[in-house]
């Protein structure tokens, strides 16, 4: 009866919020309460939710303050360049945008933060895919998906989770997964290319004008100029069909095609796969202004060293990562913004991102809370294992691989390696296949797992792109899921699995 209920229980909450008849956090929390009480466990639901809570807090605090931290960085133009990089590569180009979104989310997901990752590949992508009139869940779908396959790097989580669950070394595990991993990687790119094809069909071809180095700008900023120098900042105009566009006013643009310039809208621009990206309440959106007061050009290297630091401990583990934001976030505000006035304008800019996020993690909290205690997650995960057919155990690297696609989805990643995994393992053994075999293939589904409504980070992604979590999963599942179904195939076809 519990592993149905389980089973109910997850696909009611991803029916609701997937046709938007709940808010996630209002699902999260409800959904898990009512089915408390059908299994009987009501006057468990306070011990359930508080030992939910104590799991999560530590979660919860590293996003408050890495959302601090990052967003202080992000208003004092730290990462101006890397957005100037990415529109000198993407040219406007809706097909180079979004490979770029797939590069810039892999290369940053080398610290192994997934909120990190978000925030930085949302703040230097959402101008362009905002102003250009492109989808949004494309960004947020290829973001996730290249987050996840770089989230199995030993300091990550998973591959630490598995090394540490069936006591080998992550090394051991890691390292000959790399060609496989690679090849996960190229398939997101390849993602990335093909989605972008469509956009650019859908759109029309772009062309990109470049303002005068005076730093004059005519009509809306798109994305950052110079950090702070008064370098000049660019504008985006498109024409459907070829052509270029100078901004200004369209109306003399040829029959069967329309020209639209930055403040402009489109019409008719939903996507097949998501929804538009028209939204009233960000008709005066601006990119990063490029002669914004809270820059900071004479820290710039103060402020890229600290984060290099940062990183550098999160990766060395000196100390808890919520300990090494609270640090960071309190230096940042205190060297950037020695008044408290300043201070205190820099937090509350930010307010509403910690609190949507850190509510989400408390709310899903209760969501991890009830699926433990009740016992539901021992019991789903004990049918699974038991349904496997005996002929079957000879393969146990590939059942393990395809088992961790969905586990890893409706699980946590504690509850999948330190729950699940060890069973896997044991079956794979009494069958003649190695632990280090279980472990390679449990890492496989990572890519559709940062898209899990379990995971804190992805509502900083949906969060800053203003993306529904329906839509994102509607959007994002079926790529994910073809994601880790390439490294597990490629596992298996260089004998790693």
């Amino acid at each position: 009866m519990l592993t149905i209920l389980g089973f109910v229980m997850i696909a009611t909450f991803l029916v609701l919020i997937m046709m938007k008849k709940m808010s996630p956090i209002a699902a999260l929390v409800l959904v898990p309460a009512l089915f408390c009480v059908f299994v009987g466990k009501a006057a468990h639901l306070g011990d359930y939710v508080l030992d939910g809570v104590g799991n999560l807090a530590p979660t919860a605090a590293m996003l408050m303050f890495a959302i601090v931290y990052f967003g202080v960085m992000i208003d004092v133009g730290l990462f101006d360049p890397i957005v100037r990089g990415i529109l000198r590569f993407c040219k406007a180009d809706p097909m180079r945008i979004v490979v770029g979104t797939a590069v810039l989310a892999a290369i940053v997901s080398l610290d192994g933060d997934g909120s990190t990752t978000f925030m930085i590949t949302v703040s230097a992508m959402y101008p362009l895919y905002k102003r250009l009139k492109m989808s949004l869940v494309v960004m947020t779908g290829v973001a996730a998906t290249a987050n996840g396959v770089m989230n199995t790097l030993p300091w990550g989580g998973p591959t630490a989770r598995a090394a540490t669950a069936l006591k080998v070394d992550a090394s051991d595990i890691f390292v000959p997964m790399i060609p496989a991993l690679a090849v996960g990687l190229v398939a997101v790119f390849v993602l990335a290319y093909a989605l972008g094809l469509r956009e650019r069909k859908r759109l029309g071809v772009l062309s990109l004008d470049e303002v005068l180095e005076s730093g004059t700008v005519t009509g809306e900023p798109v994305l950052v100029g110079a950090g702070g120098d008064g370098g000049g900042a660019e504008r985006v105009s498109f024409v459907k069909g070829g052509g270029s566009a100078t901004g200004g006013s369209t109306a003399g643009s040829t029959a069967g095609s329309s020209a639209v310039s930055t403040a402009g809208s489109t019409a008719g621009d939903t996507s097949a796969d998501g929804p538009s990206t028209d939204d009233p309440d960000d008709d005066g959106f601006q990119g990063l202004d490029p002669n914004r007061p809270t820059l900071r050009p004479k820290l710039y290297w103060f402020n890229a060293g600290l984060t290099v630091l940062l990183l550098t401990a999160m990766i060395m583990e000196w100390l808890p990562i919520p300990v090494l934001f609270l640090l960071g976030a309190a230096l940042a505000l205190t060297v950037n913004f020695p008044h408290m006035p300043d201070q205190k304008a820099r937090i509350a800019a930010h307010a509403e991102n910690v609190l949507n996020v850190t509510g989400m993690v408390f709310a899903a909290a209760v969501f991890t809370g009830v699926l433990t205690g009740t016992g539901m997650v021992d019991h789903m995960a004990d049918w699974l294992v038991n349904a496997i057919p005996d002929g079957m155990g000879g393969q146990m690297g590939l059942v393990t691989g395809l088992l961790s696609i969905p586990l890893t989805y409706f699980m946590s990643n504690d509850g999948f390696y330190f729950g699940v995994l060890p069973v896997l393992a044991e079956a794979g053994n009494a069958h003649g296949v190695s632990t280090i075999e279980i472990a390679r293939a449990s890492i496989a589904g990572q890519a559709l797992h940062m898209s899990s409504p379990l995971v804190p980070a992805v509502y900083v992604l949906v969060g800053m792109a203003k993306v529904e979590f329906g839509d994102h999963t509607r959007f994002t599942v079926k790529w994910a899921v073809l994601t880790s179904l390439v490294v597990l195939g490629s596992g298996i076809l260089f004998g790693i699995i």
